[in-house]
């Protein structure tokens, strides 16, 4: 664009408002935007006199604040999800058959009835013929609500082609009973290498770009601008250029491409490859591939993340991916300047991934990184300062500590380690960056509800609980520069978005209160009047 074309563009101005910046002067009234982007933000007089006789929009007071960013997501997931049948507060077996009966019935043309939601504590060990009672003769593919297992029907896998001589792949479980059978509950590598794929290889185009749609029109109701992807594939990323293509990609993505391990160190290389070039050849300013993805471990509710201690039912689980296995990797993705992130909950996890980052430090030399670990759930004081003295981000979604869904992670660990659980304000005390997303669909995505529970570790789905870890709770405004500036420079993006300052992305949400100034109750009924990207309106409430 020539400097006449940019004189020409146009310029709007914001004026009267309280606006929260997550940069170094927090605080603003006024903005004024050229084009796409902010070319000030301070008082009203100076945006005045630099915009000229730009347009001006009296904010009448009202709140700015940075198009939130999702430091953790999966979107095609999120959006396919919105179309699938709920089980999210299903309570036990009883209410998750009601719901699937129904949800069946109102689908009689779908090809296979999917469902999203499923929480471990709800069914104790489940079997097939529980779905098969209720819908015999489909396919039926239930996903745990954490990704990390998957509950199929008798139907569903014959479809992807799991039966009792079926080998589980390394770091996965095809469930079996004492007979031998397959029990439906598949896991980890095995979910993710054997039935993921399947479940691609059905979805065609229109529907996985779809699913892209639907996460975007939930991003702009709620006020998120830009997400992080954590763990695309070939159809996932084909769905996002296509959206993006057609000038409707309303967020901006940076994405991990998904490394499974196989067991084959050659081909563990040849996907970081892959990365390399896709990072080379999707790099723009809607849709980029940044980095890397590895999941060291499971969850603390599958009693398959990785810990030094047993569970309290005596389980004590191998890493998926071993340290000698995981090292290769990260060194590998390190020199060819890729951001690592390594799916880690549990403490022994924790280490893995540490000790990898350290190895290529070590092998690769003085360079500029930006790695991170995922989830940080079960983390000694000790590994938080090797994190921090690395320079490692902890990527940590407040939504997962939500006191309405911890009886069973809590139950799963059994001693004092639930007294540790997700220790955000341990991250920046020693230094680390602190960044928060919501591994939607693993949680609802919504930004406020994600606020409240940072600032309060109360609940935001029955708020009456009582506080998880209350001394854990972080000040509202340091909540929001983690889902906003820090999940952006997270993702190599603070030059690009996160904050409102000259230069940037003019990317912002106007809320319908001041959420600073009004109870703290307020963020779960607090909503979004104006969400902007890229300086367009891409959401104004009714």
């Amino acid at each position: 664009m020539t400097r006449e074309n940019e004189e020409n563009e146009m310029t709007q101005l914001y004026t009267a408002g309280r606006i929260f910046t997550a940069d170094t002067r927090p605080w603003a009234t006024a903005m004024a935007v050229q084009g796409d982007r902010l070319l000030y933000v301070g008082d009203d007089d100076t945006a005045r006199r630099i915009a000229g006789d730009a347009e001006e929009t009296d904010l009448g007071g009202a709140l700015v604040v940075p198009g939130f960013v999702d430091g953790h997501a999966h979107i095609v997931e999120t959006g396919a999800a919105a179309d699938q049948i709920d089980l999210w507060s299903a309570a036990d077996l009883a209410d998750i058959q009601h719901r699937l009966a129904e949800g069946a019935a109102a689908r009689p043309d779908a090809a296979r009835v999917r469902a999203q939601g499923w929480q471990h504590a709800a069914t104790g060990t489940p079997q097939r013929r529980m779905l098969d009672e209720i819908v015999p003769d489909r396919p039926v593919y239930v996903q745990a609500h954490d990704l990390h297992s998957m509950w199929l029907n008798t139907a569903a896998l014959a479809e992807v082609g799991i039966d009792d001589d079926t080998e589980s792949p390394a770091g996965g479980s095809i469930h079996r009973d004492a007979d031998g059978h397959a029990t439906g509950l598949i896991d980890e590598t095995a979910m993710q290498q054997i039935v993921w794929p399947a479940l691609d290889r059905f979805a065609s185009d229109a529907e996985d770009d779809a699913a892209v749609r639907a996460a975007l029109r939930g991003y702009a109701a709620t006020g998120v601008t830009a997400s992080t992807d954590m763990a695309l594939s070939e159809p996932q990323l084909a769905a996002l250029k296509r959206v993006r293509d057609a000038g409707e990609l309303t967020a901006r993505v940076a994405a991990h491409w998904l490394v499974h391990r196989t067991g084959d160190p050659a081909e563990h290389l040849a996907q970081v490859q892959r990365a390399a070039e896709l990072a080379q050849d999707v790099d723009d300013d809607r849709l980029r591939v940044v980095g890397i993805k590895l999941i060291a471990d499971g969850t603390v509710d599958g009693c398959t993340a990785a810990v030094r201690t047993p569970y309290a039912n005596g389980a004590l689980p191998d890493p998926v991916w071993s340290l000698d296995e995981i090292t290769p990797v990260v060194v590998a993705a390190d020199a060819a300047g890729l951001q690592v992130a390594i799916h880690a909950i549990g403490d022994e996890a924790v280490r893995i991934a540490i000790t990898a980052i350290e190895r290529a430090v070590a092998a690769n030399g003085p360079r500029a990184r930006r790695h991170r670990i995922e989830h940080l759930e079960v983390v000694d004081p000790e590994e938080i300062a090797r994190l921090a003295a690395l320079g490692i981000t902890a990527s940590m979604q407040p939504v997962h500590s939500d006191p309405a869904i911890q009886d069973n992670w809590r139950a799963m660990l059994g001693d004092e380690r639930v007294q540790r659980g997700y220790p955000w304000p341990e991250m920046t005390e020693q230094g680390a960056r602190l960044a928060f997303g919501t591994d939607s669909p693993t949680s609802p995505f919504a930004p406020l509800p994600n606020m409240f529970i940072a600032a309060t570790r109360r609940s935001a789905l029955n708020p009456a609980l009582e506080p998880n870890l209350p001394r854990y709770a972080l000040p509202l405004a340091d909540a929001v520069a983690h889902a906003t500036r820090d999940a952006a420079w997270a993702s190599g993006a603070e030059d690009r978005y996160g904050r409102l300052a000259a230069g940037l992305s003019a990317d912002f949400v106007v809320l319908d209160r001041d959420i600073f100034r009004v109870p703290v109750d307020e963020l779960l009924e607090a909503g979004v009047r104006r969400t902007v990207v890229g300086g367009e309106v891409v959401y104004e409430a009714s």
